[in-house]
């Protein structure tokens, strides 16, 4: 399961929300209150990266982004009791949360910005990240955009990870699409903020959510995986097999 720890500090929290985790669907159905969740009305969280033709983002740029972009929407003030966000948000939650990563260049990058959300910038990168929505209920300007096929590379090796900050540690074993690792990303992240007592989540916001993403050594991944770390598991739906350890969030008010 994806690991939870520090409920209670972490605030609003519905217990055993997250038991396996994919792009489209970080929980899976592994008791009754799992299967309360399939009944409810699900949502949605859109992410839209910005890969024009002739500039496209480096890859671990896109991935750190988009991270910071989930964090940055569960930290919004609309996003909390009484935004405008607040009850799309909260039903997203009580449900089964996916992630789901579009891309977009020229007009649709523009019309996709014209809507309600927020544009979270990295070193190129731009993500847009949007409150959820239903299911089936994607406003057009987000459902008309391509999904599969968003592939992104590293020009060179990616420097070493941000001192003193958060890192998310891709499974070096398990080959994704910058799509597909974008949401692995996300996730990661926000087992993290669920996790943090609320102090963190203050200092880690007030920094702009500084965090690095990694992939480790064969070895390092297995110490990391037995650490006692929020662990994303991939419930299998595209890309990998079911019950896979992607991503595993290491920030150090979690050890």
């Amino acid at each position: 399961m994806a690991r939870r720890r520090g409920a209670a500090a972490a605030g609003r929290h519905r217990p055993g929300r997250l038991a396996r985790v994919s792009s489209e669907d970080p929980q899976h159905a592994e008791s009754a209150e799992s299967a309360e969740r399939d009944e409810a009305p699900q949502y949605v969280l859109p992410l839209v990266v910005r890969i024009e033709k002739a500039g496209p983002p480096a890859r671990t740029d896109a991935l750190e982004t988009a991270a910071r972009a989930v964090l940055t929407l569960l930290a919004d003030e609309r996003s909390r009791d009484g935004g405008v966000w607040e009850k799309a948000v909260r039903d997203w939650e009580d449900a089964r949360i996916r992630k789901v990563v579009r891309r977009a260049r020229g007009a649709e990058w523009r019309k996709a910005s014209g809507l309600p959300g927020i544009t979270v910038t990295g070193e190129h990168a731009e993500v847009r990240v949007f409150p959820p929505v239903p299911l089936d209920g994607w406003p057009k300007e987000l459902a008309k955009l391509q999904v599969s096929g968003t592939e992104l590379d590293d020009p060179a090796a990616p420097p070493a990870a941000l001192p003193d900050a958060p890192v998310l540690w891709l499974n070096p074993g398990v080959p994704m699409s910058a799509g597909k690792a974008m949401a692995q990303a996300g996730h990661a992240a926000q087992l993290a903020w669920w996790d943090l007592p609320a102090p963190a989540r203050t200092a880690w916001a007030a920094g702009g959510f500084p965090l690095s993403v990694r992939t480790p050594s064969p070895s390092r991944w297995s110490d990391l995986t037995g650490a006692g770390l929020p662990v994303v598991r991939d419930a299998g739906f595209t890309e990998i097999a079911p019950n896979t350890c992607t991503v595993v969030a290491d920030h150090r008010a979690l050890l």
